[in-house]
C-alpha cells in the first residue's frame, strides 16, 4: 500500500495513518515511519485515550538526537495498518513530539519487522510491503 509524504509547514515527511488498539478500544492515530528509531513510541495521551494506565507500564529511557534523556512506560498494544493488525510492544511518553508534532513514531521494533517500508522521497510516496508471516 502506498501512502503520499505529510507536508507539515515546508518539510515533507513519511507519515502514516494507523489505528492503534488496547482490548475493545481504538483510537485513528497518525505516525512518522522512522528507520533509524529503535522502537514505536506513541504519545500518553493516546495510550490514556484506549484505556493504559501509563505509569502502569514499565519505565524505560530513551536519548533522542540532541542528547537528551526522556522517560517511557513500556506496554502491549495491538496497531492497524492498512487493515493488517499486529500485537506489538510500544512505549507510551508524555509529549512524545515534543507537542511540535502532532504524530508518534513507529521504528525497526514493532513496525519494520512487519513491513517492508520503500522511501521514495523523489514522488513523495512512502509504500508498505506486509512480509510474510
Amino acid at each position: 500500500m502506498k501512502f503520499r509524504y505529510a507536508k507539515y509547514g515546508q518539510t515533507l515527511r513519511p507519515v502514516v495513518p494507523i489505528k492503534l488498539k488496547n482490548g475493545d478500544k481504538e483510537i485513528g492515530y497518525h505516525v512518522l515511519v522512522d528507520s533509524g528509531a529503535d522502537m514505536c513510541l506513541f504519545d500518553a495521551e493516546i495510550g490514556e485515550a484506549i484505556g493504559i494506565d501509563i505509569k502502569k507500564g514499565k519505565m524505560k529511557e530513551v536519548i533522542g538526537v540532541g542528547g537528551k534523556a526522556s522517560v517511557y512506560y513500556w506496554h502491549k498494544v495491538s496497531i492497524e495498518v492498512g487493515g493488517w493488525e499486529y500485537k506489538i510492544d510500544a512505549g507510551f511518553m508524555p509529549n512524545v513530539s515534543g507537542r511540535v508534532m502532532p504524530y508518534g513514531i513507529v521504528g525497526q521494533l514493532g513496525f519494520f519487522e512487519f513491513f517492508k517500508v520503500i522511501f521514495d522521497r523523489a514522488s513523495e510516496e512512502i509504500e508498505l510491503k506486509r512480509k510474510a508471516a
